[in-house]
C-alpha cells in the first residue's frame, strides 16, 4: 500500500484580495499560479474583456513573485544579472527586463523596480531565490522574497486614470514606466504606470492589511466608469493583443527545461532589442555574442493575422502546406482589431521564406466533430493592438 504523505500536497494560498474575488466569482471558476488561488473568469469574460478596453478593471496580481533587493551594489548586481544597464537605470522608474543562464537561454522575464539608490523590486513570473542568491556571490546586497508581504492589484484601461483620480490618487503627472509612492490608509501605496493590457493602466502595491480598503475604495470610486474585477482569461486575451509573452505559455524557463531544443535565447523570444552590449560583462553575454555575430538563432517569435475566425491556438505551422517549420503558442479572435491573431515560434529562416506560403492547420468542432482547416497565415507587426491613450500624459479624462 502506498503511504498517502507521498501524495500530500500543499494547499493552494489566498490572496489578501481574495474575500473579495469570491464574492464575485459567481461562475466559480479557478485555477493555480505561483502556488495561490486565482480567478479564470468572475461572471462574464466578454464583458470582464470589455472593462479593459472600454472602462476601467481590477485583476488580482498577488501571486506574481516579488523581491526585495537591496544594497550598496544592488545595481551593479542586477546589472550583472539581467540583460539592461540597470545601473543608468532612474530611481522612480520600471523596466521590463529578462535574465539568462550562461548559456544565453531565458530564465525569465519581469519588471524592474528601482525604489531607491539602493532599493529594487523584481517582479516576476516564475521562482528564482535560489539562482540570485547563488549569483549574487562577492557583491554587497541582500535578496529576499516578499511575495507574501506585499499585496499588489492591477487597474487597466481607459477610466483607470479617472478612477483613482476619483479615490483620491493624484496620477496626472505619472509617466509610463513611472512610479509614485503615496499615503492610503496609514500606510504606504506604491503606485506604477504599467500593466500586461497594453492599455492604459497601473498597478498598486502596498501592505497586505490595507488590500481590502484599497479594493473597497477603488471599486466605489469606480463605479460612474462601470468597474469590473476581472479574471485571467480576459487578461489574456488582452495580452495577447498587446502582443506579450509568458513563460511557460510563449517560452519554457530554461531551468524548467526537459529537453535540450525547448529553452530559447533573447534572439529567438523577441527580447533581444532589451540587450545592452555596452554594460560590461553579464550572465550569458559570451553565449548571446557567439549567437548574434554567428547568426545561429533556431528560432524566431513572429505575430501573425491568421485567415477566418477561428482561433489557432496550438497549431502547427506549415510552409506550402507540407513542411512543418514551427507552431502558436498564444492565439485569439482580437475583438479591438477584428482579426484573428496568434504569437508563434517559427524556424529560421523560415519567418522570412515563408512570408508568402505560411499555413496553419487548426481543427474546428463543427457539430461535434473537429474539422481539419488549413488557414493562411501572413506574419505582420506586433503589437496588434497599441492606442495612444496607453502613453498620453497626463492620461485622457475618459
Amino acid at each position: 500500500m502506498s503511504d498517502p504523505r507521498l501524495h500530500y500536497r500543499a494547499p493552494l494560498l489566498r490572496t489578501p484580495f481574495h474575500p473579495r474575488i469570491a464574492e464575485a466569482n459567481v461562475l466559480n471558476q479557478w485555477g493555480a499560479w505561483a502556488g495561490y488561488t486565482t480567478a479564470l473568469a468572475l461572471q462574464d469574460e466578454e464583458m470582464e474583456y470589455t472593462a479593459i478596453r472600454n472602462g476601467a478593471s481590477l485583476y488580482d496580481l498577488c501571486p506574481m513573485v516579488k523581491y526585495r533587493i537591496m544594497g550598496p551594489q544592488a545595481a551593479e548586481y542586477l546589472g550583472r544579472l539581467t540583460l539592461r544597464d540597470v545601473v543608468r537605470q532612474p530611481v522612480g522608474t520600471v523596466r521590463y527586463t529578462a535574465w539568462c543562464d550562461d548559456a544565453g537561454k531565458v530564465l525569465d522575464d519581469g519588471t524592474l523596480f528601482r525604489l531607491a539608490e539602493a532599493e529594487f523590486m523584481l517582479c516576476c513570473q516564475e521562482r528564482h531565490l535560489p539562482w540570485l542568491l547563488d549569483a549574487a556571490s562577492g557583491f554587497d546586497v541582500a535578496i529576499a522574497e516578499i511575495t507574501e508581504a506585499v499585496a499588489a492589484l492591477s487597474l487597466q484601461g481607459p477610466c483607470s486614470a479617472s478612477v483613482l483620480r476619483a479615490a483620491g490618487l493624484d496620477v496626472s503627472a505619472l509617466k509610463p514606466f513611472a512610479v509614485t509612492r503615496q499615503e492610503f490608509a496609514g500606510t504606504t501605496l506604491t503606485l506604477s504606470r504599467t500593466g500586461f493590457t497594453g492599455d492604459l493602466g497601473y498597478e498598486l502595491w502596498l501592505a497586505p492589511e490595507a488590500a481590502l480598503p484599497l479594493w473597497d475604495g477603488l471599486m466605489a470610486a469606480g463605479a460612474p466608469w462601470g468597474i469590473r474585477p476581472i479574471g485571467s482569461n480576459a487578461l489574456n486575451l488582452a495580452r495577447i493583443e498587446a502582443g506579450f509573452i509568458i513563460a511557460n505559455a510563449d517560452f519554457v524557463p530554461a531551468e524548467q527545461a526537459l529537453r535540450e531544443d525547448r529553452p530559447r535565447s533573447p534572439f529567438e523570444i523577441g527580447l533581444d532589442w532589451m540587450i545592452d552590449w555596452q554594460k560590461g560583462h553579464f550572465n550569458g553575454r559570451r553565449a548571446l555574442l557567439a549567437e548574434r555575430d554567428g547568426q545561429t538563432s533556431r528560432w524566431a517569435l513572429v505575430a501573425l493575422d491568421i485567415e477566418g475566425n477561428v482561433p489557432a491556438e496550438g497549431a502547427l505551422l506549415y510552409h506550402g502546406k507540407t513542411r512543418e517549420v514551427g507552431h502558436i503558442t498564444a492565439a485569439a479572435w482580437s475583438p479591438a482589431t477584428k482579426r484573428n491573431v496568434a504569437l508563434a515560434s517559427l524556424r529560421r529562416p523560415w519567418d522570412r521564406t515563408a512570408a508568402d506560403d505560411l499555413w496553419a492547420e487548426v481543427y474546428a468542432l463543427r457539430e461535434l466533430h473537429y474539422v481539419k482547416l488549413m488557414l493562411r497565415a501572413r506574419i505582420t507587426e506586433r503589437p496588434f493592438f497599441a492606442p495612444a491613450r496607453r502613453r498620453a500624459t497626463p492620461p485622457e479624462d475618459f
